[in-house]
């Protein structure tokens, strides 16, 4: 079997604070192929970003990797030191933001900073840095690239900037891109050519993607794969299809209930009652056992149990779910 571009195993991040130890990321496994979109979804605070974080290195102090590997391409990359990092980010891993405005230095011309980051990783040119430039805005979709590669950003619309961000991720030739929220800001129509455009670069580049979000809609439309998180773990891993048509995690099937999705049809949507619970005051056993209406005795007093392998995908639940919604 060829070796997965990415592979986290046991992925602990923890935070010191006056409350005690919270584990944002509570041993987290998953691995992504190359020209595969994994899609990382679930509510605010269920620790999608911070895993995104932690894979490229970039925790803020106190937070810090507690345990577990994280593996680039067959090389461990957590227990590196923080320059090899820093060369390994743009270079090997790239990041689109899901602000593309803050992302950009407003003071530069998105061509001085797609140059600059392709003369720091790659060995060319100038001349040759800034015609590679326009050929990556014009691979994103930027009409007139050779004219527009000398505007500011803020000359740019919400999507044309969001897509400069995408060019400057895939600047430097990465394996592995992660894309956080990369569509949250943008209207439903410049979604869907986001959405678009990384489908298409990462077929045709072979570049492995890690999509956070907590819009099941994009999962549908982008994902190969989808990974569904709470309170800091995985609750369930699977095809796309077989998460949203037969979620198997009570909490996955309750996003699936409280989510209009063409292919489920007409439906009343429900709601998942309560709201996740804060790190520093997880409950006893399974964290969702509070909200979840089939919880029994066994959830609330015994830790959720591991992810159980199994051909169709993955669910850490002691009484998982079959059929369909």
């Amino acid at each position: 079997m060829p070796v997965p571009v990415l592979s986290v195993r046991d992925l602990s991040v923890e935070i010191p604070s006056r409350y005690g130890v919270m584990r944002p990321v509570d041993r987290v496994s998953f691995d992504i192929a190359a020209g595969e979109i994994l899609g990382v979804v679930g509510e605010s605070g269920a620790g999608k970003s911070m895993t995104g974080n932690a894979v490229i290195g970039l925790l803020a102090r106190p937070a810090h990797i507690s345990g577990g590997e994280v593996w680039l391409m067959g090389q461990r990359i957590d227990t590196l030191a923080t320059e090899t990092k820093r060369r390994i980010r743009g270079r090997r891993i790239g990041m689109v933001f899901q602000d593309p405005l803050t992302s950009l230095n407003p003071l530069l011309t998105v061509g001085q900073q797609l140059t600059e980051t392709i003369l720091e990783h790659l060995a060319v040119s100038k001349k040759e840095a800034r015609q590679r430039s326009i050929q990556l805005l014009q691979e994103v979709g930027i009409p007139a690239a050779a004219e527009r590669i000398d505007s500011y950003p803020h000359e740019f619309s919400g999507g044309m900037r969001q897509r400069v961000v995408i060019a400057l991720a895939l600047s430097a030739e990465p394996s592995l891109v992660i894309a956080d929220e990369p569509t949250t800001a943008l209207d439903v129509s410049v979604q869907a050519q986001i959405i678009g455009l990384l489908k298409r670069l990462c077929r045709e580049r072979g570049v492995a993607v890690m999509l956070v979000t907590h819009d099941m809609g994009v999962i549908a439309e982008a994902a190969d794969r989808v990974a569904v998180m709470y309170a800091g773990r995985l609750a369930e891993i699977g095809s796309v299809r077989d998460v949203i048509l037969t979620p198997a995690h009570h909490y996955a099937r309750g996003l699936m209930a409280s989510t209009p999705l063409a292919s489920l049809g007409m439906r009343r949507l429900r709601q998942i009652p309560g709201s996740m619970p804060r790190l520093g005051r997880l409950p006893q056993g399974c964290a969702f056992n509070p909200r979840c209406e089939q919880a029994t005795q066994r959830c609330r007093v015994d830790p959720t149990p591991t992810l159980s392998d199994d051909p169709n995908g993955r669910a850490a639940c002691w009484y998982p779910l079959k059929g369909t919604i």
